[in-house]
């Protein structure tokens, strides 16, 4: 099994609307990001640091709903 890169924000947020999220606000060093599903909508918010944590990305990829197999792909 793979283990969660250690990622910049801006490549981590391209991989992330690749996968369905658009950026909705940028505040101070967050971004704020949606996805609608039918029944609800994901909200997650990246800190904008270069490297993000890999703690921190599990923590998002996990909100996000996505498998870090789909976000390697997308990177």
């Amino acid at each position: 099994m793979a283990r969660v890169p250690s990622e910049n924000y801006d490549r981590a947020v391209a991989a992330l609307t690749r996968l369905g999220f658009r950026i909705t606000r940028q505040r101070g060093s967050h971004i704020r990001l949606e996805k609608d599903l039918p029944d609800r909508s994901l909200r997650i918010t990246v800190p904008a640091h270069s490297p993000i944590k890999r703690s921190t990305l599990s923590h998002i990829l996990k909100q996000a709903q996505i498998t870090l197999d789909a976000f390697l792909d997308s990177l």
